[in-house]
């Protein structure tokens, strides 16, 4: 399987370096970057290509739901993030998951999971 990148976004570093480390056990997938709020994710979405975001939602400045709602082109996502009153909503944007803090390494693999398989899906439509 080609490898999935993905850029992780949260304002929090501890947060960043557990998914992080939970990304590194996956072997397919890249993590091609990190970012602390949605403006630094804005950026590198216009240089790089992006399978899967990983995606905190209370940031300072701008709100990552409302930021992913907002994007042209939209990587899929998979919300990280410690406020359950955001579910709902990420049915709206076809989140693939919606991992509530802390979450466990086996719930991590479970969303990633479901991301491959979506993944797979797309591919082998494509001609």
């Amino acid at each position: 399987m080609k490898k999935i990148r993905c850029l992780l976004v949260d304002d929090e570093h501890l947060a960043l370096e557990i998914l992080e480390l939970y990304c590194s056990k996956i072997d397919y997938l890249d993590v091609v970057g990190t970012c602390k709020n949605a403006d630094e994710a804005a950026f590198f979405l216009q240089h790089n290509k992006v399978d899967l975001l990983l995606l905190d939602i209370q940031m300072p400045r701008l709100n990552g739901m409302e930021w992913y709602k907002n994007l042209s082109s939209k990587p899929l996502v998979i919300f990280c993030t410690a406020f359950q009153h955001f579910a709902v909503e990420s049915y709206e944007v076809n989140a693939i998951d919606y991992l509530l803090k802390p979450f466990s390494l086996e719930r991590f693999n479970k969303a990633i999971e479901k991301t491959k398989e979506i993944i797979e899906k797309k591919r082998i439509k494509k001609p």
